[in-house]
């Protein structure tokens, strides 16, 4: 059976993206496509689980460069496997985990710290927490 390729118009509606975003991603190497006969873009079937993972990685914050390179290691014209799955998994375990303990202590303490009214850098527990740079002097320190 012939692979059946899909226009950039499908691979559009089948994701609820706009064309644009497609092209985007495209050259930004997230994803890619191929000219048919008639000069038309077109990508193969595997392009649709790949939008998938970056839209849901990018929904968590994960940055697109981060995107690209653990797309990067996925066969490039074969559906990736469960082993192809769980390496960007484990890649990115330990950054979800970081971002789901800031967004809970966020979410926990956003109404005492709005209600408190200090402002204050030096004390607060989402803006500050445990903060070891401050012995190096005022200002950012990792910028």
């Amino acid at each position: 059976m012939a692979q059946r390729y899909l226009s950039v118009g499908e691979v559009a509606d089948r994701t609820g993206l706009p064309v644009s975003t497609l092209h985007f991603y495209e050259r930004k190497g997230l994803i890619a496509s191929m000219r048919n006969s008639a000069n038309h873009r077109v990508y193969r079937r595997e392009v649709l689980r790949r939008v998938s993972v970056i839209k849901v990685a990018q929904s968590v914050g994960v940055p697109l460069a981060e995107i690209a390179e653990a797309l990067s290691g996925l066969p490039a014209h074969s559906v990736p496997d469960t082993d192809d799955w769980a390496r960007i998994s484990e890649v990115w375990h330990d950054d979800l985990t970081r971002r789901i303990k800031l967004l809970t202590a966020l979410r926990d303490k956003m109404a005492m710290c709005i209600g408190c009214g200090c402002l204050s850098v030096k004390r607060c527990p989402l803006v500050n927490a445990d903060d070891h740079l401050a012995s190096e002097g005022p200002g950012a320190r990792l910028l």
